[in-house]
């Protein structure tokens, strides 16, 4: 398996780059990341939490009017749309909040971008009585409205973020500079596999049960493992949490799809690991989107969640392994992918996660004929029908 050594490094990326005032609370967060992972009790309560609340298992779904039409590929879907919120985040916000539950903390606060996340931890708080504040780009509190009010709904906070481009980065920059100044009782839910050590693994820990699931799952159903493993990345959260089971594995193949929104050739998209460059952001080293003077651009996706200028360091220690391989896909592909998916399997993904369905029909292309692939279904389309109905 890949870990981060001691200073939270996969190979070159990663580490803590963090102000003075929260070197002491993520050491603190650090060494009860690493006492939970042994203590017996926390994990039954996770698990427990997971399965009663959440809803895990979640179904690996055999696609057949989908493997049909793609002809060469048999496709699998790890249905984590179906889970209690409609997305992944959920596992992760459970295991978060309980940490901070064992820390004493009782501010909660998050970044969101599609929402998803902050649906989730608002629920997560809710579930526990704790306050909740989240912090999400003004930009996106338009294109995601429904999202917004579930938040609403649950008790939470939502503070719209004005600077840059109101999107995911500056949510983010808001919340860190909250933390800053109200380490004592507030706990920062970071959403993804990025941020300071020990975030990045904590967080591919606690979503990490996708693909032991799956793995479970796959062997169950073919008896062998998988040819390919497909997941959409922006933070890459979904994708790291299906990809870690099969790390060990080198006859799977892993796919990462970036959002290529309106052409790499552009400066409108979001493919940080396609473009991008070696740089610090929110607290790692990683590969960036920057110009040639290293000042962050301003990342573009139709899907809020992948709308960020950067990703999880043990992606990019994937890529420069070679372990896994990321591709592009259009705003306008991704429309073709939802599509062909509500339209020959009655589901109707999240946008972000169609990124990953239209690169079925690339790979299709060249792939043998009966290869299998697992699909991480990372949510469901429903806080999309603004943006989607135009498409109809």
């Amino acid at each position: 398996m890949s870990n981060p050594d001691k200073r939270g490094y996969y190979g070159s990326f990663g580490g803590r780059f963090a102000p003075e005032t929260l070197m002491a609370v993520l050491g603190q967060l650090e060494n009860e990341y690493h006492a939970i992972k042994k203590d017996k009790t926390f994990q039954k309560e996770f698990e427990y939490y997971l399965k009663e609340y959440a809803g895990r298992p979640t179904n690996l779904y055999l696609a057949k009017r989908l493997s049909s039409h793609l002809k060469t590929l048999k496709v699998y879907l790890k249905r984590e749309d179906l889970l209690h919120t409609g997305a992944h985040k959920i596992n992760n916000t459970l295991g978060q909040i309980l940490i901070a539950r064992r820390l004493g903390k009782t501010r909660i606060i998050a970044e969101t971008g599609a929402g998803q996340h902050g649906v989730a931890t608002a629920t997560a708080a809710a579930l526990f009585g704790l306050k909740c504040i989240v912090y999400m780009g003004a930009e996106d509190v338009k294109r995601q409205s429904l999202n917004v009010v579930r938040m609403k709904l649950m008790g939470a906070e939502v503070r719209p973020v004005e600077s840059g481009s109101k999107t995911l980065k500056d949510a983010m920059n808001e919340a860190v500079r909250d933390w800053v100044t109200n380490v004592a009782d507030t706990f920062y839910i970071i959403g993804s596999v990025a941020g300071f050590h020990p975030y990045p693994a904590m967080v591919r820990d606690f979503q990490s049960v996708i693909g032991r699931e799956a793995r479970r799952q796959f062997w169950a159903k073919e008896k062998k493992l998988p040819n390919y493993l497909l997941a959409c990345v922006g933070g890459g959260s979904n994708a790291m949490g299906l990809f870690h089971a099969f790390y060990d594995d080198p006859s799977v193949k892993m796919i990462g799809v970036e959002a290529a929104g309106h052409g790499v050739h552009t400066h409108q998209h979001s493919a940080t690991l396609t473009k991008g460059a070696l740089g610090v952001l929110h607290g790692s080293k990683s590969m960036v989107l920057q110009d040639k003077d290293g000042q962050i651009q301003v990342a573009h996706s139709i899907a809020a969640g992948l709308d960020y200028p950067g990703v999880g360091p043990e992606h990019s220690f994937y890529q420069e392994s070679g372990r896994a391989q990321y591709v592009t896909i259009t705003d306008k592909e991704a429309i073709g992918g939802l599509k062909l998916l509500a339209r020959l399997e009655g589901i109707i993904p999240a946008l972000e996660t169609s990124h990953a369905i239209a690169y079925l029909d690339k790979l299709a292309r060249h792939a043998k004929k009966q290869s299998t692939v697992i699909v991480c279904l990372s949510g469901r389309g429903d806080k999309d029908m603004n943006q989607i109905s135009q498409f109809v």
